[in-house]
């Protein structure tokens, strides 16, 4: 079967990271057509939009997109690209598996846990009213006249809106995506002790949803005890879900858990749509060095050939990156261990894992 996938390179170290994360998939033998679209810097340039509509259009189309990291220009009107992305396909769900590989340096072994990110709300919806302005003042009044609390006149706001048709649309995927890979486990995390009628409705619509996952365990922790027992013992959590601050913090925690960034894979998923990334972002003061670590957006396209029906074909590209990395001849200066000689090259990796991947046989 010929897959249509839509290749987004991106800025910054995005083309070689992508160009990386090609050539693994293609070693698959996986039949694909790629359609490539650009966003970011390169079509601000060129089309006065980070995010210009062709770029959409083919991601709807193909429902499947394979994207680099981008740059959001400055003074482009995006608050960021990658959000933007996110709103305009409903991109609900972002999921972070965060997995120790023998071989990277990382303070604990054996972690495999996954973080689940609701994408559309909370303080990332950017609603906001600059100090000073008009629209400050007014909300700032309503403030006074509605809770009788005084805020400074000289204030920023933003606004932290959770809904109880996102919470539960998020939870629900995060006990499907348990059950479907055989997670034994769903924590919530959530401040509801203080934020009772944001957080406080994101717990309660989590506790609801798990009544109806009677075969999977459930429990709930404050976000600031989640930080401080993941640093601890970071093995006794599976799938975390949570709103959509806590769950970038998290997830950039745990990919230090398990050893950097370079080795943390990405997706995000709405209603039959499903965008793959690496969690890292363009790094363009690395662009064209030929330096920066490939992994995690050849993890990044694991994750999708296994969306894509292909698991053979996933566990095949995953086990190369996982034995390049055990073997330590062929890996960035990120992962590289001491006395195994020179840091490989982006390219390097690339080649390495594509070999590796063409003489692997199925599980």
């Amino acid at each position: 079967m010929k897959h249509d996938i839509t290749l987004i390179p991106g800025d910054g170290v995005g083309p070689e990271v992508t160009d990386a994360a090609v050539r693994a998939v293609e070693a698959t033998g996986l039949q694909v057509r790629w359609e490539t679209v650009h966003m970011g810097q390169a079509t601000q340039d060129t089309m006065g939009t980070p995010l210009p509509e062709s770029a959409l259009a083919s991601i709807r189309k193909n429902r499947t997109a394979l994207k680099g990291p981008v740059t959001t220009p400055v003074g482009s009107g995006f608050r960021s690209a990658n959000v933007a992305l996110r709103k305009a396909l409903d991109l609900y769900a972002c999921v972070r598996p965060c997995k120790t590989y023998p071989g990277v340096p990382s303070p604990f072994e054996g972690v495999d846990l996954v973080i689940i990110r609701e994408n559309t709300e909370d303080l990332y919806s950017g609603i906001e009213f600059q100090e000073g302005t008009p629209e400050a003042a007014e909300a700032i009044d309503l403030v006074r006249r509605t809770r009788g609390e005084v805020l400074g006149r000289d204030s920023g706001l933003s606004i932290k809106a959770i809904s109880e048709t996102a919470s539960r649309r998020i939870v629900r995927f995060a006990f499907e995506y348990a059950r479907a890979h055989r997670r034994r486990k769903v924590t919530a995390v959530h401040k509801a002790n203080i934020l009772k009628f944001s957080d406080g409705l994101f717990l309660a619509v989590a506790r609801d949803v798990a009544g109806q996952y009677p075969d999977i365990e459930f429990e709930d922790r404050l976000a600031d005890n989640m930080n401080m027992q993941l640093v601890r013992q970071p093995g006794q959590f599976d799938v975390v879900v949570a709103p959509n601050l806590y769950g970038d913090l998290l997830s950039d925690l745990c990919a230090g858990l398990v050893g950097g960034l370079g080795v943390a894979p990405g997706a995000n998923f709405g209603e039959g749509i499903a965008v793959f990334e690496a969690v890292h972002g363009s790094a363009p003061r690395h662009a064209g060095r030929n330096k920066v670590n490939p992994m995690a957006m050849m993890l990044s396209a694991a994750l999708m050939l296994r969306h894509l029906g292909e698991p053979d074909r996933a566990d095949r590209l995953e086990r190369a990156v996982a034995e390049v990395i055990a073997d330590g001849r062929q890996v960035t200066y990120d992962i590289k261990r001491g006395g195994a000689g020179p840091a490989a090259g982006t390219s390097e990796v690339a080649k390495a894992v594509a070999e590796r991947v063409r003489h692997l046989e199925p599980a």
